[in-house]
């Protein structure tokens, strides 16, 4: 199978043409203000390297940035109308009440809040009522809202009341957006319904996006199916990703990490991945990232739905390098995309670490003159300043004192020069396109997250039905039913609930079907 995997990031678009396990051929290409414009010069240059027809190209899988600098940026952003079902429970905290009031104001703050909802063992709070949610739904209509996130109380446990809501505003007010929050988050109220509210908001521009993303696939003469990354590595294809914009937010540090473990063989390790502007570092298990066990916050909203526990800095290739009265000062500011004009080395006035490298007479890279007169000593301070970020990094990234690999990757990895910490440094091949890499290894997964009262079941009988839902739930996302194996069981005790509960969360992953 012919894959081509692409990741868009904030410097570069990269992309690689993989055919089975071997990496044919990888490129990088200056990401555009536009975006698409870069997308398309990728795969055409990434084609031509690697001497394919554009006819034998069997899937395009692409890792975007689009959605979460949407949410960070709060640019192109709906007006979204917040439904939770629980009354009377939970009226003294409203949807939103932890967001920013800018990120707030910009979708229209806007909230309902009605009948609904069930206790952590399935029992029913209050009934719903239908003439109550109409009612809403005239509001919604007369405001001009066109994104409905749904929220119920418990909905993982049952999510019998977000469908019927959701069905009765899809009647109500025909074309609406509408995300319930049982298909995106975990429990956790507030941060299952933070999560749905920002998918919701981000509907309209997932539309448009993956159009144009479409019509760049189509522009090159490609006509092999076209999927998008998750944030837990796997895929989803174009029309689930056009639902749910929200599950691609970290998909990058994601790729990463997978291409990593996939281009060096190593299954546990840090990766470090230095791009253009940031440095993201997490650790790998089992070749997949470790996934974040806390609430984890985007654009400064508390979420809880799957991310990879991801530390980033502002270090990268392109970060401004500046001496001070109190030492090097290096990031968290970058010329980005821009390193190609505004870079010492490429004729520009800016210093950058990629300037460093150069002096120092590591990387051969534009024009070395023009970086021939900083000082030695000052070359020297800013390299040990470097390293010293990415050890805080990697330690910040250890869950025990083994002394486990460090896997570099990434554009900017040309900023490492040795051990970092003491820790053994790997640099794979491909590695500057490793994200690319990841995207066109991704596989399919199922994930279920649910709450079982063991007074009821047994807890073999709750992980066996949980461990079926994940492969169902696999196989339904496009997965190869005989390739779907269970990677990841948790199960928690929930000792603050009656009924000896308990929380299991499974994930499920597989080959992609063809």
């Amino acid at each position: 199978m012919i894959r081509i995997g692409i990741d868009v990031g904030g410097t570069n678009t990269d992309a690689v043409v993989m055919d089975g396990d071997t990496v044919l051929a990888g490129v990088k290409a200056g990401t555009t203000a536009d975006v698409m414009t870069g997308v398309v010069q990728a795969l055409n240059m990434v084609l031509a390297a690697s001497k394919m027809k554009p006819s034998s190209v069997d899937v395009v899988m692409i890792g975007t940035t689009h959605f979460t600098n949407a949410v960070v940026q709060r640019r192109d952003l709906a007006k979204t109308a917040a439904v939770r079902l629980g009354l009377p429970a939970t009226a003294s905290l409203p949807p939103m009440v932890d967001w920013p009031e800018d990120l707030r104001a910009t979708i229209g703050n806007h909230y309902w809040m009605a009948h609904g909802g069930n206790e952590f063992d399935g029992r029913v709070i209050s009934p719903l009522d239908e003439n109550e949610l109409l009612d809403i739904a005239d509001q919604i209509k007369a405001k001009g809202i066109r994104s409905i996130a749904i929220t119920s109380v418990f909905s993982p446990v049952s999510n019998e009341f977000e469908k019927r809501a959701g069905e009765i505003f899809a009647k109500a007010l025909p074309g609406a957006h509408i995300s319930l929050s049982s298909d995106i988050g975990r429990i956790g109220l507030l941060e299952r319904e933070n999560a749905a509210i920002m998918n919701a908001c981000l509907r309209d521009l997932s539309a448009h996006v993956i159009d144009a993303f479409r019509k760049a696939i189509t522009e090159t003469g490609i006509t092999g199916r076209f999927y998008l990354t998750q944030n837990d590595g796997t895929l989803m294809d174009a029309a689930y990703a056009e639902r749910f914009p929200v599950l691609t937010f970290a998909s990058g540090p994601t790729n990463s990490m997978r291409g990593a473990a996939f281009l060096s063989g190593v299954a546990d390790a840090i990766v470090a991945d230095i791009g253009g502007t940031t440095t993201d570092v997490g650790s790998l298990h089992k070749g997949f990232p470790r996934q974040a066990t806390v609430a984890v916050e985007v654009g400064g909203v508390r979420t809880n739905f799957r991310m990879p526990d991801v530390f980033s800095i502002g270090l990268g290739g392109g970060s401004h390098v500046v001496e001070t009265d109190k030492g090097i000062k290096v990031g968290p500011t970058s010329v980005g995309y821009k390193i190609v004009t505004e870079a010492l080395i490429f004729g520009g006035s800016t210093l950058t670490t990629s300037d460093i490298v150069v002096a120092s007479g590591r990387e051969s890279l534009g024009d070395p003159s023009k970086v021939a007169h900083l000082d030695n000593g000052m070359i020297a301070r800013t390299q040990a300043k470097i390293m010293d970020m990415l050890e805080d990094c990697v330690e910040r990234s250890r869950l025990s004192p083994d002394p486990l690999p460090v896997i570099v990757v990434g554009g900017g990895s040309i900023l490492v020069d040795g051990p970092i910490g003491g820790l053994k440094v790997i640099k794979p091949n491909h590695f500057a396109v490793a994200n690319a890499v990841g995207a066109a290894i991704a596989q399919v997964s199922g994930e279920v997250d649910r709450v079982y009262s063991l007074a009821e079941i047994g807890r073999d009988e709750a992980l066996n039905d949980a461990k079926s839902r994940a492969i169902e739930a696999a196989v339904a996302a496009g997965a190869l039913r005989e390739t779907v194996e269970i990677v990841d069981v948790e199960d928690v005790p929930l000792a603050y609930l009656p009924g000896n509960a308990t929380r299991v969360r499974v994930k499920a992953v597989g080959e992609l079907h063809v």
